[in-house]
C-alpha cells in the first residue's frame, strides 16, 4: 500500500521543549528519508515579544498587542481591528501549512512543530475567532477561518506527541513569558485533541535523553503499523 511522507505532530506549552525534540527527531529521522520541521503555530505570542525588544516604542507596543489579544480572546464579540489581526495570523498559518502539504508530497517526512485543532476552539492552536457571533464582516472573517481551520485538520497526523511540562520547570525555561500565560497554557494542552490521530503522552520535565528515546520508540511503533516496514534507526544519530 502506498502512504503519504511520516506526519508526526509535537504538541506542548511554551517551555515543554518542543524546538529541542523536533531538532533532534529530524536529525533522527533523516537517516531514513529527507526531513523537514515545519512551524504550524500562529507565533502571534513570538511576533509581540520581537516587537517589545524595539528600542524606545517596543515595550509599549508589546503592552498594546497584549491587551488587545486578552480583550479580543475575551470578547464575545471581538471588534473588527482585533479580528482582522486574528485573521491576519491564520492565514499566515494557512499558507505555511500548505507549504508543509506540499513538502509532503515531493516525499520529505514532516516533524510539525505545533499542529491546528478544532476539538478546543478557543484554546491553544485552535481558532481564534470561536467565540464571534456570525453577524457583519467579523462574522464572515469567523466563518472564513473555521473553513480554513477544516481543510487543514483533515490532513490527520500519523501521530502526535504531546508534551507535559510543569508551571516551574516551563517557566525557568521561558522566564520572558508571563506566569499566567504559561500557567493557562498547560492547563489547555491535556485538553487538546487531533481527530483520530493516535497521542502519546511525555513527560517533559524528564531528562531530555528520556524523551528523546521514548519519542523515537513511539514513532517507530506508529509508523510500523501504518506501513507494515518501517525502518528507522533505533538510536539518535
Amino acid at each position: 500500500m502506498t502512504h503519504n511522507a511520516p506526519l508526526i505532530a509535537v504538541i506542548g506549552c511554551d517551555g515543554s521543549g518542543k524546538s529541542t525534540l523536533t531538532g533532534a527527531l529530524q536529525d533522527w529521522m533523516e537517516q531514513r528519508q529527507p526531513t523537514v520541521t515545519c512551524h504550524l503555530g500562529k507565533q502571534s505570542g513570538n511576533v509581540g515579544r520581537a516587537l517589545a525588544r524595539l528600542p524606545f516604542v517596543g515595550r509599549r507596543i508589546g503592552k498594546s498587542i497584549h491587551a488587545r489579544s486578552r480583550a479580543a480572546h475575551a470578547s464575545k464579540q471581538p471588534g473588527l481591528l482585533a479580528a482582522l489581526v486574528i485573521y491576519a495570523f491564520t492565514l499566515r498559518r494557512a499558507r505555511r501549512f500548505s507549504r508543509m502539504l506540499r513538502l509532503r508530497r515531493e516525499g520529505h517526512a514532516i516533524i510539525a512543530d505545533r499542529f491546528p485543532q478544532v476539538d478546543c476552539p478557543a484554546t491553544m492552536d485552535g481558532l481564534g475567532l470561536a467565540t464571534a457571533q456570525r453577524i457583519g464582516l467579523v462574522g464572515l472573517l469567523a466563518a472564513s477561518e473555521r473553513r480554513l481551520f477544516e481543510d487543514m485538520t483533515a490532513h490527520a497526523p500519523d501521530l502526535v506527541l504531546r508534551l507535559n511540562v510543569s508551571l516551574s520547570v516551563a517557566a525557568a525555561r521561558k522566564p520572558d513569558h508571563r506566569f499566567e500565560a504559561l500557567a493557562r497554557k498547560i492547563a489547555d494542552v491535556p485538553r487538546l485533541g487531533f481527530g483520530a490521530s493516535p497521542i502519546v503522552e511525555l513527560d517533559a520535565d524528564e531528562p531530555f535523553e528520556h524523551v528523546l528515546s521514548r519519542a523515537q520508540a513511539a514513532i517507530t511503533a506508529a509508523l510500523a503499523l501504518r506501513d507494515g516496514d518501517a525502518a528507522l534507526p533505533s538510536k539518535a544519530a
